[in-house]
């Protein structure tokens, strides 16, 4: 399927690249309101929802009224992408505003037996995108995943006054009150609980408690929640309800599971009924405080962010969560369905409600877009590879960026191996760095990444390389060498 099908299937057609232009005399009244004060954030990131997870962006089978809501009321990001095909770079992109490769933290923290040495916490001297608000005035607070680094670079050093959940873990033992499983925990979840309690839900009970704390005061929620990262467990109601869903489903033609990469198993329809109910969850908590903002009228007055932090789980040697066609491949991979996410930004009285864009852009980008919508002095020396997005929301211009670049020098348990990647325009090359073999796609006329133009098109790929080659050096990227390639794969 190409990309002007996919989107016809959606309802976009050809709007898929077009953005509504001016405001009508409500928002432009909001957007007068909102001069009169600072504004709000709120930043949801999902972990490993993948961009056809959500029935905004294309899936049929999950149900999410209430993102679709707010993108209904928001832009849309059709080609937003994650700094990396992991959960950690991302998350330290998304908060110091610098490419992964820069802040040598290139692998998810805890994973273990690379050739390619890596970063594990991040350093307390780059000043968050929290820091820069706080400096300012804002309450902050982080609740749920963090995984940047031990107890000293826990989320209340790096600039929230309040840290509920964040703490070393990649994933919960259990979502599942008490949250704890043999001899692990969440080292920073507040007391109480009950039988039954489920973690997406309890998460959001506490940012609906911190937005009635500090309703009267500027505030920075990142709600960063552990699902839809395995281990998959959904409420039993809603693995229920989906598991009567998929019975009804018509059968998909063509194998569910495809050996796409050697013995790796890609799932090749969305038909999980637990991992559906995790998503399920976690839509009702985005409606949850949506409402609350409504509520505590502080809607028109906030932004609301929505994210994740790398493709979906569909590529690993035993069954994926979820299946991202027609995107290639999943989380560990540089190929889309690994790094291009869901990505709406709400801003009342400036963003186009139903808007599209389809200009990429990646998770580096946040940081010096919420300081200039706050109104707040830019950090260059810190958000240095970030771009502000105001161009694109407003609809006054494009970003003046040539190109976006991806440095995952790991091995992963979807298959992938050491690679480095670059987007410029509709082109994108992939260089594996064991071999040093590239391929080259024109992601506007195939998405699925399905025909390699290397060979075809030798002076584009030699161009791409080129350029890659000079942002690894330029931000000192860890490049594993022949040597450390060698004795990993004796190793295994």
């Amino acid at each position: 399927m190409n990309r002007r099908d996919f989107f016809k299937t959606i309802g976009l057609g050809a709007a898929a690249m077009a953005v509504p232009v001016g405001l009508g005399p409500d928002r432009q009244a909001s957007a007068a309101r909102n001069k009169r004060g600072k504004l709000n954030f709120v930043f949801f990131l999902i972990d490993d929802m993948g961009w056809t997870d959500v029935g905004c962006f294309g899936s049929s089978f999950h149900e999410t009224p209430n993102i679709d809501r707010l993108a209904s009321q928001a832009m849309r990001f059709t080609d937003a992408y994650a700094a990396c095909p992991v959960c950690s770079p991302t998350r330290a992109s998304i908060v110091a505003g610098k490419y992964p490769a820069r802040l040598g933290i290139t692998q998810w923290i805890g994973g273990n037996n690379q050739p390619t040495p890596y970063q594990h916490y991040l350093p307390l001297e780059d000043v968050t995108i929290a820091e820069a608000l706080k400096e300012a005035g804002y309450a902050t607070a982080f609740v749920g995943k963090w995984h940047l680094g031990g107890k000293d670079y826990y989320p209340q050093h790096q600039g929230f006054d309040i840290n509920i959940g964040g703490d070393s873990s990649g994933a919960p033992p259990t979502y599942f009150w008490p949250y704890k499983k043999r001899n692990r925990a969440l080292d920073e979840m507040p007391p109480g609980g009950e039988e039954g309690e489920y973690l997406t839900d309890r998460l959001t009970d506490e940012s609906i408690k911190f937005l009635e704390a500090n309703k009267d005061k500027p505030f920075l929620l990142y709600l960063s929640h552990y699902a839809v990262h395995t281990p998959v467990e959904s409420k039993p109601e809603l693995t229920d309800k989906y598991k009567a869903k998929a019975e009804r489903m018509p059968e998909h033609e063509g194998p569910r599971f495809a050996a796409v990469y050697g013995p790796y198993k890609t799932r090749m329809v969305q038909d999980n009924p637990a991992f559906a109910g995790m998503v399920h969850s976690v839509d009702d908590s985005v409606g949850r405080v949506m409402a609350k903002l409504d509520d505590l009228g502080l809607a028109e007055n906030t932004v609301v962010i929505f994210m994740s932090d790398n493709g979906g789980l569909s590529t690993v040697a035993r069954e994926g969560s979820t299946c991202n066609l027609p995107l290639r491949a999943g989380k560990g991979w540089l190929y889309e369905g690994g790094i291009r996410e869901p990505m709406i930004i709400k801003w009342p009285g400036v963003v186009g409600a139903g808007s599209v864009c389809g200009e990429p852009v990646t998770s580096t980008d946040f940081y010096p877009t919420m300081l200039e919508m706050a109104s707040l002095p830019l950090k260059p020396e810190q958000h240095v590879d970030g771009v502000s997005l105001l161009p694109l929301l407003k609809q006054r211009g494009r970003l003046k960026r040539r190109a976006i670049y991806w440095h995952y020098p790991h091995y992963h348990g979807s298959g992938s191996k050491p690679s480095g990647a670059i987007r410029a325009g509709d082109y994108k090359l992939i260089e594996w760095y064991e071999d040093n073999s590239v391929e080259l796609y024109n992601l506007k006329r195939d998405i699925g990444e399905k025909e390699d133009l290397a060979a075809k098109m030798p002076e584009k790929a030699a161009e791409l390389r080129r350029l890659l080659h000079r942002w690894l050096k330029r931000t000192n990227a860890k490049v594993p060498t022949p040597e450390q390639l060698e004795a990993f794969r004796q190793k295994k």
